[in-house]
């Protein structure tokens, strides 16, 4: 994968137009890790885009009342630990209570809300690779992709909500919702396994981003092909890569990317 900037990267990507298949560049946003320091003493962290960090780190502890002035900072300062982690520290006088109701144990996730993420590097790699050879035509992701949202009904009456829909047939389908976009894979998992569905021969389409946490949920599922009508971040192509996942983005029209194994998608 090439460097443009810190934030885009640039890769390859199967593109399906029209009936056919052909290799494309395309590019995809970066996600990197946030630690937030207060006081020497590490508060959280948050999947973020390398911009604004500093700032993203005093409106979240300002959000949380934790710096309850702006004038309460006296120092912040942004650490490059690698390409993925960050750190910004912030000396300030800070509402020590407000710290303790925080409870991050773990990564504040890109999605919306404040969910843990899935952790990647606890997964048994081996157990975890997606090897399934579950395949389906371009032509009914492109049919029900299209379908959508008229599946969704607080989408319908609020827009307001981020969707899933986990496809296992025309008649059997399990639809998430919720204003929380990792909720909605877990919505319309937890149905599905109820229903006593095998997920591993279904479909996952989302209405939003196909950020990291997003596709390691599908993986953790083994849910062998995630699409979406928008596109992923770096991190999710890499997850998707190494787990042997079917990603896919930009699924309108007649058209989508495939960002990794291809093989699951015919035309």
């Amino acid at each position: 994968m090439k460097l443009i900037t810190d934030v885009i990267f640039e890769t390859e990507v199967t593109k399906i137009k029209n009936g056919k298949k052909f290799k494309v560049k395309d590019t995809v946003i970066r996600e990197i890790k946030l630690i937030i320091m207060v006081n020497g003493k590490s508060v959280g962290s948050l999947m973020a885009v390398n911009v604004d960090l500093q700032e993203l780190a005093v409106g979240f502890l300002m959000s949380e009342n934790i710096i309850e002035d702006i004038k309460d900072i006296q120092q912040i300062t942004l650490e490059d630990v690698d390409t993925k982690n960050f750190k910004v520290h912030i000396d300030a006088k800070v509402n020590d209570k407000n710290i303790e109701r925080l409870d991050l144990e773990g990564v504040i996730v890109s999605g919306c809300g404040r969910g843990v993420s899935t952790q990647i590097s606890k997964i048994a790699i081996d157990a975890a690779v997606i090897k399934n050879d579950f395949s389906i035509e371009a032509s009914l992701l492109l049919k029900e992709m299209a379908e959508f949202y008229k599946s969704c009904p607080l989408y319908e009456q609020t827009g307001c909500v981020h969707t899933a829909k986990l496809y296992y047939d025309a008649q059997t389908y399990f639809i998430g919702e919720d204003i929380a976009q990792h909720n909605t894979i877990d919505k319309a998992v937890g149905k599905a396994r109820l229903a006593g569905i095998d997920v591993t021969k279904t479909f996952l389409m989302v209405s939003g981003r196909l950020s990291s946490e997003m596709v390691a949920k599908a993986v953790t599922h083994q849910i062998p092909i995630l699409a979406s009508r928008t596109a992923s971040t770096c991190r999710g192509v890499n997850i998707a890569d190494k787990f042997g996942l079917t990603l896919i983005g930009f699924v309108r029209g007649d058209s989508m990317n495939i960002y990794r194994n291809e093989q699951r998608i015919h035309v």
